[in-house]
């Protein structure tokens, strides 16, 4: 797998050395508007591109956010694996947030699935079935099933998927990135129960999303 920058994600450098070069070349040819506009942009992508270090929870039975945004939904919907209802936590990111996603709990990635689509507004009830996306699948320690979806928005043109089939993450483990505003689905295991409401701003890799439920 992909290892990540603590910093600035890799996926970043690029957009940010192309900007400051441009905002360099800009001043040296007296262009000051252009400088300045550049020299912004760079701003922009050090702030977007940002790849922060989490203190992961670490007591058992937790499930971590995989993404930082919103909470916009909570509830039953097919998951995109066996179809069958299960409920799902929604999480948009706007184009403030750290886009550096994280897998929920710890296990194997049984499967990955990418799926062309449109670029509607991640934050509509639509974009989990009709935008373009990138699903994971993922067995944790106690063999429990979850799905975890990277989900385009109207500006995201491009999902990063840094894992692969056969995989072992741990809880909080960097697995992929959307650049420009997007939306992760996280579609729970039986026995296990959402820690988060919506409106709920959350944190990938830090904040608590699920709980198993006592006996599980």
């Amino acid at each position: 797998m992909l290892k990540a920058n603590a910093g600035i994600t890799p996926e970043g450098r690029p957009a940010i050395f192309l900007c400051s070069l441009a905002a360099l070349l800009a001043a040296l040819l007296g262009c000051a508007a252009a400088a300045i506009f550049f020299f912004l942009l760079t701003l922009f992508c050090c702030n977007f591109f940002r790849d922060p270090e989490r203190v992961v929870p670490r007591a058992p039975g937790l499930a971590v956010s995989p993404a930082d945004g919103r909470i916009v939904k909570i509830a039953p919907m097919p998951d995109p694996f066996s179809g069958e209802p299960r409920q799902c936590v929604c999480i948009f990111m706007n184009l403030f947030s750290v886009h550096v996603n994280r897998s929920p709990a710890a296990g194997k990635i049984t499967n990955i699935v990418y799926h062309e689509g449109k670029f509607f507004n991640a934050s509509l009830d639509k974009a989990s079935s009709d935008n373009e996306r990138c699903a994971y699948a993922l067995e944790d320690e106690d063999g429990k099933s979850w799905s975890m979806v990277q989900i385009a928005g109207l500006v995201a043109r491009r999902i990063v998927c840094r894992a692969e089939v056969g995989d072992r993450v741990q809880r909080g483990e960097r697995v992929g990135m959307i650049k420009f505003g997007s939306r992760v689905d996280l579609y729970l295991p039986l026995g296990w129960q959402a820690k988060v409401a919506p409106g709920q701003k959350v944190f990938a890799g830090l904040s608590v999303i699920a709980q198993a439920e006592a006996g599980r």
